[in-house]
């Protein structure tokens, strides 16, 4: 940094109950003392953290005073912050959120028509995710398209396994598709996105449950692609098994493009219309017959997909035809390069992220 040169990486898996410091100590050794700073990633800030921080005691206090909103991510993540504090207990260590982004969303945006005392008490709120990965690829639009993000409407698809959807106006998150948990939304690979909530005590008392943490359990874990297809999370294997005959995978696959189809027409309508839609992560950069998919139909709204670059090209480009109003933009997601530009400002400039785009 800053010529933003990568110098190693890598990915290691954890395997089932391996403590995560085994996990890291490999990679604490591969890299040595050649550091000088360490980013986390974090997802859940809540409105505690608009943008990102130096870790200090207090952070990990307020880190773990919401832990309750992401129980399967802040705990774990708290868990690498203590391993990396362990180890270089002398290097400045950032905290970067995942719902930082979207701390720019207006209450009509995050607040949910409960009473009002909830969220006074309990900051019970959209929060929305994805945070790094939106923000980045509106950067890369912005450079694309040579506009200035303040001038820009912006429909944000960030589809993998975990899928959502972010308008963006005036380079500002005006609204997101996750909720108070990434559990909300779009139908994902195993979770349930957005369904009824009298849904979920009707399944306790049908499926005998004796709590309700076990019905989360199923919408976050079975349900989705998952559940509807009985076959896979997988896209690829769906689309395949879907080309088979399977009526089930086709069924998934259907419902899947219709919510995203359903959230960007929604986020048309928010921000009056787009300049542009942007594919981003493992199935929006990789499957031209999604996007395909997705993007039909939208054509009232100015969208026109050029064939050949949407299923013939790879990498960051743009996939509209030359006479689409709205453009549509390929950008493949780096979230890495959103951490290390914040812990960089921070340690080295001094300053926040925010103050040092301005």
């Amino acid at each position: 940094m800053p010529s933003e040169k990568i110098r190693m990486q890598g990915n290691l898996t954890r395997t089932k109950d391996q403590p995560l410091k085994d996990t890291l100590d490999p990679i604490f050794a591969q890299v040595g003392n050649q550091i000088d700073i360490i980013a986390h990633r974090i997802v859940h800030g809540a409105d505690l953290f608009p943008h990102s921080v130096k870790i200090t005691d207090e952070v990990i206090r307020q880190v773990e005073s919401i832990g309750h909103l992401a129980p399967l991510h802040n705990p774990v993540n708290l868990e690498g912050v203590q391993a990396a504090l362990e180890q270089y207990p002398e290097i400045p260590q950032i905290a970067v959120f995942d719902t930082s982004f979207h701390q720019t969303m207006p209450p009509t945006s995050y607040l949910y028509a409960i009473p009002y005392e909830y969220y006074e008490k309990h900051k019970i709120r959209k929060y929305g995710f994805h945070g790094m990965s939106h923000r980045y690829v509106m950067e890369r639009a912005e450079q694309i398209l040579e506009i200035p993000a303040e001038k820009l409407r912006l429909i944000s698809c960030h589809i993998g396994n975990g899928v959502s959807i972010t308008a963006i106006r005036n380079g500002e998150s005006y609204d997101t598709s996750m909720g108070m948990t990434p559990l909300a939304g779009l139908t994902m690979g195993t979770r349930s996105g957005n369904i009824d909530p009298g849904i979920i005590p009707y399944m306790q008392q049908l499926e005998g449950l004796e709590t309700t943490e076990e019905v989360i359990d199923i919408l976050n874990t079975k349900s989705g692609l998952l559940g509807i297809s009985g076959i896979s999370n997988d896209v690829r294997v769906l689309l395949k098994k879907a080309k088979e005959g399977d009526r089930r995978a086709q069924l998934a696959l259907d419902l899947y493009v219709v919510k995203l189809h359903k959230y960007i027409g929604l986020y048309l309508a928010r921000l009056n219309g787009a300049d542009a839609l942007i594919f981003t992560a493992g199935i929006g950069e990789n499957s031209p017959e999604i996007r395909e998919k997705i993007c039909l139909g939208l054509e009232y709204a100015g969208v026109y997909l050029d064939p050949k670059a949407n299923w013939e090209s790879e990498g960051e480009r743009m996939i509209s035809s030359k006479f689409s109003p709205v453009k549509v933009l390929v950008i493949p997601t780096n979230e890495e390069i959103i951490m290390a530009r914040d812990a960089y400002w921070i340690t080295v400039a001094g300053s926040t992220p925010a103050s040092a785009a301005q």
